[in-house]
């Protein structure tokens, strides 16, 4: 059984944490601040395969709380960075959330930029109020070569569902080519080292 871990960012409003009970119980809950850090853990299935899925989400994150983020970049195997169509303050610390990931994942994992994030423009029940135009959040999703995907938390299942499949689905596929690519280093290193003692023992015969 596979383990997929996964972090959910986003200031406070943003309803990230809305977003996460409507997907792992169907349910909505109004929004709720709360100062203290979650671990959801649930388990489903994905293309035939069982996996344990965890979920870490943190309280939320303002636009100067880098320290937040250096627990869950180098734990987590993918991201959902979650801003509020009907605030543009949220949307600007979604951008600095995605650049910190970024940055973090160049300092701390040898340059592997391409984890796996889904950008998420919530409450999208409240187009009415919307400071953050749908074209402004797929071009922050492209520029940091991620998934975006405008949701109502408060209105629809089915979008949130799509949208963590999906992200789960390139975790899996991100944690194979990860695997890969060691046992690839692996294999040359080896087949290097047996070149180099066998070759030494023929020099000497």
């Amino acid at each position: 059984m596979n383990d997929i871990k996964l972090a959910l960012l986003g200031s406070q409003g943003a309803g990230k944490s809305a977003v996460l009970v409507r997907f792992l119980t169907r349910r909505f809950i109004g929004e709720y601040a709360s100062n203290a850090n979650s671990l959801y853990h649930k388990r489903l299935s994905i293309d035939g395969r069982q996996l344990n899925l965890e979920v870490f989400d943190p309280c939320s994150q303002g636009s100067e709380a880098r320290c937040i983020l250096e627990e869950p970049v180098d734990w987590a195997d993918g991201f959902v960075v979650v801003y509020n169509i009907s605030d543009r303050t949220s949307f600007i610390n979604a951008k600095n959330i995605l650049r910190q990931i970024r940055e973090a994942r160049m300092d701390n994992c040898k340059g592997d930029m391409e984890v796996p994030v889904c950008l998420v423009g919530n409450k999208q029940d409240l187009c009415h109020a919307r400071q953050v135009r749908e074209d402004e959040g797929r071009c922050l999703a492209q520029e940091n070569r991620c998934h975006f995907q405008e949701v109502s938390a408060a209105e629809s299942y089915q979008d949130i569902a799509n949208l963590f499949t999906q992200l789960i689905r390139q975790v899996m596929e991100h944690l194979k080519y990860r695997a890969d690519r060691r046992r690839y280093s692996g294999s040359k290193s080896m087949a290097k080292l047996i070149n180099n003692v066998f070759g030494k023992r023929r020099k000497s015969v």
